[in-house]
């Protein structure tokens, strides 16, 4: 039984393939386009899942959309009427895009899949989202929380699963939204929305939550979790570039530009920003309001979760509870849920975003529509394309790439540790890549924790990104106790995938200061053994065996 899942047209496009069952190949657009969050059609995350699963598109048993195009356009046209003529630049370019593409996605896929047209069926965005978390987890009873900007006209949803069966008991619609929330204040502070909210994130722990009074303006929260935003201080509704209000800037100030080198006091003046300017104090000082803004966001999104799954726990009296949907990649907020909730167990998808919708949807098809059972758990996220040994050849040699291969894996590690504490800095590349915005292992920068330079020296060689973006530890799950305040570390499956920030522990922020946030905390991914025999000879070739010279 093959069944593909197919998520794209809004941001983070993705392809998922589940074979009896089991997720087999999932990868984002993005991977293959080199566009970031490539949000076409994603032909090439398609082609690659069916070669992965190694069927053709018209021997697929079932295609599923991740969620229905005309129930989103219906909430696009209502939307746009109900604030025209303010909204006539989203409703041109709304109609643009969905009359000559988006609304007839089904002819696409059955188009680049040559698959009957029977064959393909629509999925709710937020069942695509409950369904990428519900059905990966280990849980045969769960409470689901789902979380972004908009799917067709919800929001959140609250819902629980139980077996092959996933039911929304309530959901929340546009344009009441945290999601879009947070990403009002992502553009406010200088950042792209759908990218930069992350960085709001890392920004929060540099400022003081001095304008919490002020965000609640612009939203009010029920005892059920239940929001409404005020929708004064927004235009994301009907403008095309841009999300605030004029009334939200007589609130917080003039916006922060988005080239304007970020510092303060606290966060220090890395030396890749070049020669410190004369005007540093009152830059510092501007810094930190935006700084104490980002705080005061991060510090409501957070209360408001929480909340929702306060709420959701008394409403359902579960002990476990998933997460999806984009705001489900707040991991502050997610490390807050698990210590400040009744809830015992947390899963939540690593792939929160569109991308994992593809997962889910595939998995909707599977459980809900067809009915079969379950019998499969998402361990990992390594997912995507693997590159063989004569890929990894060819490529060095037609670039002329110095190099060193080692048939010993003992060989390699051991130059890998040398460089390591001799402060370089190493790219490392291995197996298949990760599905998802987390860099996990299989395609990642190594660094030395303990080295209190290595921030700079990763920033100054490699990112050339502000100096308040933390770097993320990852440590033997067997030690994690040791380093980090995670009790019963072995059995959190978000902290696999960075899901969690936690405290580091009394005096151990001095021994890896690297990867130590200035509130000293950190957001750690737990590393295990893989579940598998000793790799082949062609695998462990590929995965470790390469070092630039």
């Amino acid at each position: 039984m093959n069944i593909l899942g197919i998520s794209c047209f809004f941001h983070d496009a993705g392809a998922a393939l589940i074979q009896d069952g089991a997720l087999v190949a999932a990868a984002e657009e993005e991977r293959f386009s080199r566009k970031k969050h490539d949000y076409d059609f994603p032909r090439r995350a398609i082609d690659f899942c069916l070669k992965a699963g190694g069927v053709r598109g018209q021997d697929l048993d079932m295609v599923v959309f991740f969620e229905k195009p005309f129930l989103k356009f219906d909430r696009i046209l209502r939307s746009t009427m109900s604030t025209f003529p303010k909204s006539r630049g989203v409703f041109q370019e709304s109609m643009i895009a969905w009359m000559t593409e988006k609304l007839w996605i089904k002819g696409q896929i059955r188009q680049h899949l040559k698959v009957d047209e029977s064959k393909i069926v629509f999925s709710d965005h937020h069942l695509s989202h409950a369904a990428s978390a519900f059905f990966c987890s280990p849980f045969d009873e769960a409470a689901i929380l789902t979380v972004d900007g908009v799917g067709e006209w919800a929001t959140a949803t609250y819902g629980i699963g139980r077996g092959t069966d996933i039911r929304v008991l309530r959901e929340i619609r546009f344009p009441h939204s945290l999601g879009l929330l947070y990403s009002a204040f992502t553009a406010f502070l200088g950042f792209e929305v759908n990218e930069g909210e992350y960085k709001v994130m890392g920004m929060a722990p540099f400022g003081q939550p001095r304008y919490v009074d002020k965000v609640w303006k612009l939203v009010s929260q029920e005892s059920d979790g239940s929001f409404h935003l005020n929708m004064e201080y927004f235009t994301f509704h009907r403008s095309t570039h841009q999300t605030f209000s004029r009334k939200f800037v007589d609130l917080f100030g003039p916006a922060r530009e988005p080239d304007a080198l970020f510092f303060t006091a606290s966060s220090g003046f890395p030396s890749y920003f070049g020669a410190r300017p004369a005007s540093y104090d009152s830059l510092a000082k501007q810094n930190q309001h935006y700084a104490d803004i980002a705080a005061s966001i991060q510090v409501v999104t957070e209360e408001m979760m929480l909340k929702m799954a306060s709420h959701l726990h008394r409403e359902t009296g579960l002990k476990r509870l998933c997460l999806a949907g984009g705001v489900a990649l707040n991991s502050v907020a997610n490390g807050r849920i698990l210590r400040e909730t009744p809830f015992e167990e947390l899963f939540i998808q690593p792939a929160a975003g569109d991308g994992g919708g593809a997962v889910g949807a595939a998995l909707v098809g599977y459980h809900m529509i067809l009915g079969k059972p379950r019998d499969f758990v998402m361990r990992h996220a390594y997912w995507g394309q693997e590159h063989s040994v004569g890929d990894v050849d060819a490529f060095v040699r037609s670039n002329n790439v110095a190099h060193t291969r080692y048939e010993n894996d003992d060989r390699l590690m051991t130059r890998v540790v040398e460089h390591l504490q001799a402060g370089k800095v190493i790219g490392w590349f291995q197996g298949r890549f990760e599905l998802g915005p987390r860099a996990l292992g299989n395609r990642s920068i190594l660094a030395d924790p303990r080295n209190p330079s290595m921030k700079d020296i990763v920033n100054t060689k490699i990112k050339f990104r502000e100096p308040f973006r933390p770097f993320a530890p990852s440590v033997l799950v067997e030690r994690a106790e040791e380093f980090f305040d995670l009790p019963d570390a072995a059995r959190h499956h978000p902290a696999r995938y960075m899901l969690y920030v936690v405290d580091v522990k009394a005096g151990q922020g001095a021994r890896i200061p690297a990867v130590t946030h200035v509130d000293g905390t950190a957001r750690l991914q737990t590393v295990r053994r893989p579940r598998r025999s000793a790799p082949s000879a062609a695998a462990a070739w590929t995965c470790s065996s390469w070092v630039n010279t």
